[in-house]
C-alpha cells in the first residue's frame, strides 16, 4: 500500500467511521504533509515498506511516504529483517540452514547458525536478518501465514491464494524391515496396501505373514501426498508423528510395510517398485526431476501474496541459482538443475517402445523414432498437465519458466531443440499422434506467452511420436498419466557439412 492522496482519502474515510486509532500503539505512519496518521502494531520493516497490524487488517505501507513515530520505529540506517518460516519439518531442518548458508556465501555477509539463524554484515557486524523455522501442520501453516506470523510455508502440495516456488524433489519409497526378503513390489500392489485392501505378505509375493501398514497423520505433507495419489487415505494402522519415527520402527518390525521420503529412508531397507508391467522405477535424479518416477513429490514455499522483504525477495530468487542446487543435493534432496542423458544410452525406453509397440505400430514408425533419438540427449525438463485439463501441473509450470530464462539467455546456443509429444496407448494410434502434437503445441505456446520478444530461431521444434516411447504400463491411470507427457531433447545443430542421420 502506497499512502498517495486516493489511499489517505479512502484511510481518513474508514477512521472517521471506527472513530480513529485508538490507544498507544507499537507506531504511527504519519504521512509527510500530516494529514493522515495510521496506528497499528508493527510486523516487520525492509528498508523500503513496514508491514504493520491495524484495525483495518495487515496493511503494507511505503516507507517513502510516511515518519515513523513510537517506540518500536526501526532503525532506518540499518533495518534489520525478521523473517519466520513455517512448514514440513523435516525438509525444512534439512534444507534451510544449507540453503542459508549458501545464500549468505553468495552475498558475501556472514551467516550465523542457531535459532533464528542471523545473516550479518561483516564490516559493521550489524544483523541483517534473522530467519527461524516453526515445524506445523498445514493447517497450522496457513492460520499462521494469515495472522501475519509467518512470511512462508514449506510444503509439498500447491495452496489456493499463494505464489509458489519449487525448491526441491523427493521421491516417495517404499520400506520396510531389512530383514525382510521380499525383492520388489509393484505400483499397484503398493496401491492395494495402502489402501488397506492386502492383509498378507503373501497376497503381493511375499510370506504368509500379516502385512502391517504403517504410516503418518493424516495432516501430514506425505500423507496427503499419497491419499491424492490414491484417491483414499492411507490405510495404516500404526501411526507415527514424524518420518524419522516411522523408518526406526519399520526397521523394527519384521513385516512392516510403509512409504517415506527417500531421504528418510534410514534405517529400514527401501523396497524397489516395479510397473505392472514388470519394468523397474528408480528414483534416480534424472527420473524424479523428469517425474518419470511415479512418486516424485515437489517441496515448495507458498509465498502470501502480498509484499515480502527484499532479503526473501533475495533468498528466493538465489533459489535458481547453481549454489542453491549444490546445497539441496548435499541435504540429500534431489535438486532442480537441467540433467541430460543420452537417448541412446537408456535401454529400457527402447525395449519398452519395442515392447510396447501395438498392432498400429509398424517397422516405419519405430525407425522414426530411432532416427530422431540418434545423436540426440533427453533433458530433464519434462512437461505434464493437470488430469483431464490442458493447464500444466506445478513442477511442468516451474520447469517451463526455467526453459523461457535459459532460451533468453541463450544457453542452447547451436543445439537443436524438440519438443517431442507422447500420448498413452489407449485408443487409435492416429488420434493418439493428434494428441501428442496438440500437447507439444501447448507447451510451446505457453513458452512463448513467457518469453515473448525470443526470436523464432530460437523456439523450439516439435515432433508429434504419439504412443511410440511408452514409459509405463496403460494398464493403468498412473501410468497412463506417465505417457502423456512432452519431453525436451536437444543435439548439436547440423550444419551443412554434418551429415543428417535421419531419411
Amino acid at each position: 500500500m502506497r499512502l498517495t492522496k486516493r489511499c489517505a482519502a479512502v484511510i481518513v474515510a474508514l477512521l472517521s467511521v471506527f472513530g480513529g486509532a485508538a490507544g498507544a500503539q507499537d507506531v504511527s505512519l504519519i504521512s509527510r504533509d500530516g494529514s493522515l496518521s495510521l496506528s497499528g502494531s508493527l510486523q516487520g520493516f525492509d528498508g523500503a515498506f513496514y508491514r504493520i497490524d491495524t484495525r483495518f487488517g495487515l496493511l503494507t505501507v511505503d516507507a517513502e511516504g510516511v515518519i515513523c513515530e513510537g517506540p518500536a520505529c526501526p532503525d532506518l540506517t540499518a533495518p534489520k529483517a525478521i523473517i519466520h518460516i513455517v512448514g514440513e519439518g523435516r525438509a525444512g531442518a534439512a534444507l534451510l540452514e544449507p540453503l542459508l548458508r549458501a545464500f549468505a556465501d553468495s552475498r558475501g555477509v556472514v551467516f550465523q547458525a542457531g535459532s533464528p539463524i542471523k545473516l550479518v554484515d561483516p564490516t559493521t557486524r550489524n544483523t541483517l536478518a534473522e530467519i527461524s523455522f516453526m515445524a506445523m501442520t498445514l493447517d497450522e501453516a496457513r492460520q499462521a501465514i494469515a495472522e501475519g506470523r509467518a512470511d512462508l510455508m514449506l510444503g509439498a502440495a500447491e495452496e489456493p491464494g499463494f505464489a509458489t516456488r519449487e525448491v526441491a524433489l523427493d521421491a516417495l519409497v517404499p520400506i520396510i524391515a531389512p530383514g525382510n526378503a521380499i525383492p520388489f513390489v509393484t505400483t499397484t500392489d503398493l496401491a492395494r496396501a495402502l489402501s488397506g485392501e492386502v492383509k498378507n505378505w503373501s497376497e503381493i509375493g511375499g510370506p504368509d505373514m500379516p502385512l502391517v501398514l504403517h504410516g503418518l497423520q493424516a495432516d501430514s505433507d506425505l500423507a496427503r501426498a499419497l491419499s491424492s495419489r490414491l484417491g483414499k487415505e492411507v490405510a495404516a494402522s500404526v501411526v507415527h508423528p514424524d518420518l524419522g519415527t516411522m523408518a526406526e520402527a519399520v526397521a523394527r518390525d519384521p513385516w512392516a510395510l510403509a512409504v517415506t521420503g527417500r531421504t528418510a529412508a534410514d534405517p529400514a531397507r527401501i523396497l524397489p517398485l516395479r510397473d505392472s508391467c514388470g519394468f523397474p522405477l528408480l528414483p534416480d535424479p534424472m527420473s524424479v526431476k523428469s517425474e518419470d518416477y511415479p512418486l516424485s513429490m515437489p517441496l515448495f514455499f507458498q509465498i502470501p501474496r502480498r509484499h515480502v522483504g527484499l532479503v526473501l525477495r533475495e533468498f528466493l530468487e538465489f533459489l535458481s541459482t547453481p549454489a542453491a542446487d549444490t546445497a539441496i543435493a548435499a541435504a540429500g534432496y534431489v535438486d532442480r538443475a537441467v540433467t541430460a542423458r543420452p537417448l541412446t544410452g537408456d535401454g529400457l525406453r527402447l525395449i519398452n517402445a519395442i515392447n510396447g509397440a501395438g498392432e498400429e505400430t509398424s517397422l516405419a514408425d519405430l525407425k522414426r523414432l530411432t532416427a530422431l533419438m540418434d545423436g540426440r540427449a533427453r533433458l530433464s525438463l519434462t512437461f505434464r498437465f493437470e488430469g483431464g485439463s490442458s493447464t500444466l501441473d506445478a513442477h511442468s509450470k516451474n520447469g517451463l519458466a526455467d526453459l523461457a530464462v535459459m532460451l533468453e539467455a541463450d544457453l542452447f546456443k547451436d543445439q537443436e531443440l524438440i519438443l517431442a509429444g507422447f500420448s498413452d496407448g489407449s485408443g487409435a494410434a492416429a488420434a493418439n499422434l493428434d494428441l501428442s502434437q496438440t500437447r507439444a503445441e501447448a507447451v510451446l505456446a505457453a513458452l512463448k506467452l513467457l518469453a515473448p520478444d525470443l526470436p523464432e530461431t530460437r523456439w523450439p521444434k516439435i515432433e508429434a511420436l504419439g504412443e511410440m516411447l511408452p514409459i509405463a504400463c496403460d494398464e493403468t491411470g498412473a501410468g497412463r498419466r506417465l505417457n502423456r507427457r512432452v519431453e525436451l531433447w536437444t543435439r548439436p545443430a547440423l550444419t551443412p557439412d554434418t551429415p543428417a542421420s535421419e531419411n
